[in-house]
């Protein structure tokens, strides 16, 4: 018999109404779940229960859904990247900013651990985690209670910049096979694998690094094994130029002509398409193709911002039938803050206060990311659902007054206000406080590496420029 635990009389509880297809609030309400499973959402719960938990002070909502993470690096770029970005290639630090500070193989655990940490205590339940593999990934992502969709990244060339202004690519010498062998292989470990909380998404790496015949054979075998499939696209101007230099077509105009889209693609950023105005292009189509094909957009508002780049807009998206979901792609990995900034600069793009509600930002930060994972049974609140569970405190003074605690959760208080997190019923974080993995050796442990890699920066800069020359400092450092 499967434990079962009630969260008696919340003041709040974010409910999944679904005949309306919406979340709605509900007062003074019972939270029961069972084992992995919510049994019960609703008042005056009088059947018996293992443990009582008071729900006084407390709001309990779904588990957000994490859409794009890249764990396994980002943490070490903090301090570092917030103003890096190269002008030249249209602000963006993708092409020769990245590498500068990338983590070795055997650090990459510990900034997956860090990241790991910093989604669980912002809410997040759902993380999908887009990396090139690393020893240890499996197991460090069983180690951290999440549910995770590991995606293994694959290409057929990777980006180079020998001068700073010029974007090249560099054939990968079996054109990508190889790493496309190792995502099957780790496809088939992750279903086999004995944590339950793991699942697969095949993840070629972007439009433009990948050839389409490995995109082709990705999305054939995400449809033959009922995966999701992401792949990065309109994540940088330099790619939009060279995708239609290459084709004469936008990104999402090939993908339609070579019928790679559908209900199970999410497009990483889907930032820069044929209607950004950036790129003056002929066409208005590339919105209406994501929706008519059914498709979901990953949106990742931070590293963008630190660029000066918005996505031109959210609720424009939305408007166009276009499902949206949202992703920590950059440190810090914080969806609350993620959601609060995608609702901010989509208002900004949109010069329009009410382009987007709190509403769109909370679905597309749940049901939303759960609709591009091919689930219906996470990023909501009922009966039947995964018991993934966030108790948020009303009782701390960001988050009072409360006249709507999402609101003063995501706008206020943001990580400050989660107390309790549950994944499949397992309490992964009690007291603001991760229970999994020790946040404060992670954090030690990236530090280190991040110390180590600053040396070896001017062997990685073609200019052989140190690293406070790369990323200068807020504040001159005083001598003397």
């Amino acid at each position: 018999m499967a434990r079962s635990v009630c969260i008696r009389n919340a003041d709040w509880v974010v409910a999944w109404d679904a005949k309306a297809g919406r979340h709605n609030y509900r007062q003074n309400a019972d939270l029961v779940f069972a084992g992995d499973r919510i049994t019960h959402v609703g008042p005056g719960y009088a059947g018996p229960v293992d443990e009582e938990v008071s729900g006084k002070g407390r709001m309990v909502m779904p588990g957000l859904v994490n859409l794009h993470t890249h764990p396994s690096v980002m943490p070490v770029f903090k301090s570092i990247r917030e103003e890096l970005a190269n002008p030249k290639l249209y602000f963006t630090a993708l092409y020769d900013g990245w590498n500068l500070f990338r983590p070795e193989p055997e650090d990459c655990v510990w900034a997956a651990r860090q990241a790991y940490c910093e989604a669980l205590l912002s809410g997040c339940t759902t993380l999908v985690d887009m990396c090139f593999p690393f020893p240890g990934w499996l197991d460090v992502m069983a180690e951290s209670g999440l549910r995770i969709f590991i995606s293994a990244l694959y290409e057929s060339q990777h980006w180079h910049s020998a001068n700073g202004h010029e974007l090249t690519y560099v054939p990968e010498p079996d054109g990508g096979k190889g790493a496309f062998e190792a995502s099957v292989t780790l496809t088939a470990e992750t279903r086999a694998h004995r944590s339950g909380r793991l699942s697969a998404m095949i993840a070629p790496m972007a439009i433009d690094t990948t050839s389409i015949d490995l995109i082709r054979k990705g999305l054939e075998l995400a449809r033959a094994e009922k995966l999701p499939f992401q792949l990065h696209a309109g994540e940088a101007m330099a790619e939009f130029l060279e995708m239609t230099r290459r084709t004469g077509m936008t990104q999402m105009q090939l993908l339609a002509k070579e019928k790679l889209l559908g209900p199970d693609v999410t497009i990483g950023h889907g930032i820069f398409l044929d209607h950004h105005s950036w790129l003056h292009w002929y066409t208005r189509e590339d919105v209406k193709i994501l929706a008519d094909h059914g498709c979901s957009v990953a949106h990742c508002p931070t590293p963008f911002s630190r660029y000066g780049i918005k996505l031109e807009n959210f609720g424009a998206y939305l408007k166009a039938g276009v499902n949206m979901g949202i992703g920590t792609d950059t440190h810090p990995h914080n969806m609350l803050e993620e959601m609060r900034t995608a609702a901010i600069l989509a208002r900004i793009a949109a010069e329009n206060t009410y382009a987007v509600s709190t509403t769109d930002i909370f679905h597309a930060a749940t049901v939303g990311g759960a609709k591009a994972l091919m689930r219906d049974d996470i990023g909501r609140l009922a009966p039947g659902a995964k018991a993934d569970i966030v108790v948020v405190r009303l009782d701390i003074p960001d988050m009072m007054p409360a006249y709507d605690p999402l609101r003063s959760l995501i706008y206020i208080a943001a990580d400050r206000a989660v107390k309790d997190v549950y994944v499949d019923g397992r309490k992964v974080v009690g007291d603001g406080r991760v229970l999994t993995m020790n946040h404060m050796e992670a954090a030690e442990q990236v530090s280190a590496a991040q110390r180590r890699i600053l040396p070896k920066v001017p062997s990685r800069d073609r200019h052989g420029r140190g690293a406070e020359e790369v990323a200068p400092r807020t504040l001159p450092l005083a001598h003397g």
